[in-house]
């Protein structure tokens, strides 16, 4: 770079899919050129630290196979071949389809479908303002926080919970479920720092020994899908010995008695059979636990992404409720804050448009709705256009089988919006280029700490790619839905008003400040005015299908997945996707440290970083098969098989096999990706997907 260059330094936050929504410093050089990203030393959260992927961002804005021109498919979809276009006529063509599909079926078999590939309030959400304008089909957004927000809510009636800055100055510090180390790396500076400063013991509970299991103090390595199992021998030896806060529980939770009545057989010898852990492993846990009261339980995704998640989580969290560690500083139990901020998104999403009659369609459910399911399509009409942002389900979503055959339909209309040609965008008849973070105005809300923070433009996009508000807009005006006057706000028209209806100060208080905190104080954070229910109390019997949750499906979807067999108290609930002669493994497909989701994997340091496709296998599994490190291996199943190489490592339970990172289907040996194994059957009791829970056959192949 050149020494003359000008410097100036802009505030930001990550937009990508992760509970940190770090708060950056970003380095721009000579008013337009971004160099450098790195977590903002001020807001105490992020603490100056953000991982390596989002660091090295520069290497993705300035990436040579960014898409800059809008195109139309010329060949065969997924070919590969394009015609250029100019906008205005990209716009009017998609217009013109969802108004032709529109006729011939109603305006529900156009399926606006989205997600998280960014988490700003603006440009991620404003798609369901067109969709209720233009009564296209709703989308229940199942694929990712289901289980574990219901599983959370169940319990506390309200998905918040203490300072995730608490973990500093906690104890114990029991990582269950996250691997941290690559998914959210701000939860190990502040366990570390109650390790440096306070001697706290770190313990990580997972399905491998990962980077953030390799950290603990205590790991406790266990069969996938058998958390609750572990909670309730956990809960056991709390009752039996002593260590549960029988105070606390007389005062603040439901049915002690009965807890501890139903957990009589729940013993640690019991939970072994399950869980594959020794009984002495889960006996020391849970003398830890109940021996340090500032123990802080940060429990993540990764084990809710079981047919049994709900119920899982919710069995974790109880602990927390039988030791009273929520009375303390450093105590408690998080998950997400996701409660606390009160944001008045109506004007972004349209909600006075919504019609409530129109239909929901289950996004995890795409291939079987796109494929013609008359239970996925509510027994409607079928979905015959698509407007697809901030997701790639050719590749992201359950079933890839049916999720391709879907989309390779020649009756179906697909319109991307995208900034890489990715397996969905290969799939399209027309693709537009969309801008960058650090292109447009938004603003954010955090999962994983308490703030709100500010993502201002800070550069100019080049020539050619879009926000989608403008995209959303201008359909919109094509459209003829146009009326709302939000479709005629900017961004940050939209920001202040979200603000002030909000009572979250206004747009120029935040571009001052940067970011809010918005933590309630101590008494709320740990629920010692009591639960969010009417009497107060911490639900150890949750009204599995008649309570609220923050994403409960719509009236005309109902409770999901086996809802009346949830079990009465925390249980191993017996639902699990279970081995067989014929399915002898179990398979989970865990994020990888470079990758997130499909974000980064087109960039060239994370693919190094990553390597190539592979399976862990573990030693005596791979000996009993004849499989070496590096040999070349098939994993199978009812949905389908996937060819890639085995790892051979020690670190998991024997029958377990782990896939990381969700590489892109093509780099795979047939060019069929991880998730035709996985299946799209929905979680008990408001759905979900079960990306973790698959049983497999696993044999070793030629090349």
């Amino acid at each position: 770079m050149n020494e003359h260059a000008q410097m100036r330094t802009g505030y930001s936050a990550c937009p990508h899919d992760c509970p940190s929504t770090c708060a950056l410093e970003v380095d721009i050089a000579d008013g337009n050129t971004v160099t450098r990203l790195r977590g903002d030393r001020e807001q105490t959260y992020t603490a100056g630290v953000i991982c390596a992927k989002v660091a090295r961002y520069a290497e993705r804005l300035y990436h040579p196979d960014r898409l800059l021109k809008p195109m139309r498919r010329k060949g065969e979809k997924g070919t590969g071949e394009w015609q250029e276009m100019e906008w205005d006529d990209a716009l009017d063509l998609v217009a013109e389809q969802f108004i032709r599909a529109a006729q011939t079926h109603g305006s529900e078999t156009v399926w606006p479908y989205y997600f998280a590939g960014t988490m700003g309030l603006v440009q991620r959400d404003s798609i369901h303002r067109l969709r209720h304008a233009a009564k296209y089909s709703g989308q229940f957004d199942s694929i990712c926080t289901n289980a574990a927000w219901t599983g959370i809510v169940l319990g506390t009636g309200l998905l918040a919970g203490p300072d995730p800055r608490e973990m500093a100055k906690s104890d114990c510090v029991v990582i269950w479920g996250t691997n941290a180390v690559a998914t959210q790396v701000n939860v190990m500076t502040h366990a570390t720092r109650a390790r440096k400063k306070r001697g706290a013991k770190i313990v990580v509970i997972d399905i491998y020994d990962n980077a953030t299991a390799q950290q603990a103090d205590m790991k406790l390595i266990l069969r996938p899908g058998t958390d609750g199992a572990l909670a309730c021998a956990v809960m056991h030896v709390l009752f039996r010995d002593g260590l549960a806060d029988r105070d606390y529980l007389e005062r603040y939770t439901d049915d002690p008695a009965g807890l501890e009545a139903h957990l009589k057989t729940r013993d640690p010898v019991w939970a072994s059979a399950i869980t594959g852990l020794a009984a002495e492993e889960i006996e020391a846990f849970a003398r830890l636990v109940g021996e340090t009261p500032r123990t802080y339980l940060r429990l993540g995704y990764g084990f809710t992404r079981q047919r049994n998640g709900t119920v899982n989580m919710h069995a974790a969290m109880c602990i927390a409720s039988v030791t009273g560690a929520w009375k303390h500083e450093g105590g408690g139990a998080f998950h997400n804050n996701g409660g606390i901020y009160g944001l008045n998104t109506a004007e972004v999403t349209g909600l006075g448009m919504r019609d409530d009659s129109v239909r929901y369609l289950d996004q995890s459910q795409i291939g079987r709705v796109l494929t013609g399911d008359p239970e996925a399509l509510r027994h409607g009409p079928p979905v015959t256009a698509l407007l697809i942002q901030n997701t790639n389900p050719v590749n992201v979503a359950p079933e890839q089988r049916l999720v391709r055959r879907g989309f390779a339909r020649e009756d179906l209309f697909t319109f991307v919006h995208e900034q890489f040609m990715t397996e969905t965008a290969d799939m399209a008849d027309v693709v537009l280029p969309a801008t960058m973070f650090l292109e447009h105005d938004d603003i954010y809300k955090s999962g994983g700490n308490q703030h709100i923070v500010l993502g201002p433009k800070l550069v100019d996009p080049p020539e050619g790619p879009r926000p989608n508000l403008d995209v959303l807009n201008g359909l919109a005006r094509r459209l003829g839905v146009d009326a709302d006057p939000a479709f005629h706000k900017t961004a940050n028209e939209l920001i202040d008003n979200m603000l002030r209806a909000s009572d979250r100060s206004d747009l120029a208080t935040l571009e001052r400040e940067h970011w809010l905190d918005c933590q309630p104080d101590f008494e709320m954070s740990h629920y010692l005015n009591g639960f969010n229910w009417p009497d107060g109390k911490f639900r150890f019997r949750p009204d599995w299908s008649g309570s609220p949750a923050p994403n409960r499906p719509p009236k005309s979807l109902g409770a999901l997945g086996p809802y009346r067999d949830l079990p009465e108290f925390p249980d191993h609930f017996e639902t699990i996707e279970e081995t067989s002669d014929a399915f002898p493994f179990r398979l989970a497909t865990s994020p990888a440290r470079s990758f997130l989701n499909s974000t980064f994997s087109e960039t060239p340091s994370s693919r190094k970083r990553e390597g190539r496709p592979e399976v862990l296998v573990e030693p005596h599994d791979a000996e009993e098969l004849g499989i070496s490190d590096g040999d070349i291996v098939t994993l199978g199943n009812e949905r389908g098989e996937v060819r890639l190489h085995a790892k051979v490592t020690e670190g998991l339970k024997q029958g377990v096999l782990i896939s990381e990172g969700l590489w892109p289907n093509k780099s795979f040996l047939d060019g069929e990706g991880i998730n035709v194994l996985t299946g799209a059957d929905c979680i008990a009791p408001y759905g979900g997907a079960a990306f973790h829970d698959n049983h497999v056959w696993l044999r070793k192949t030629g090349n």
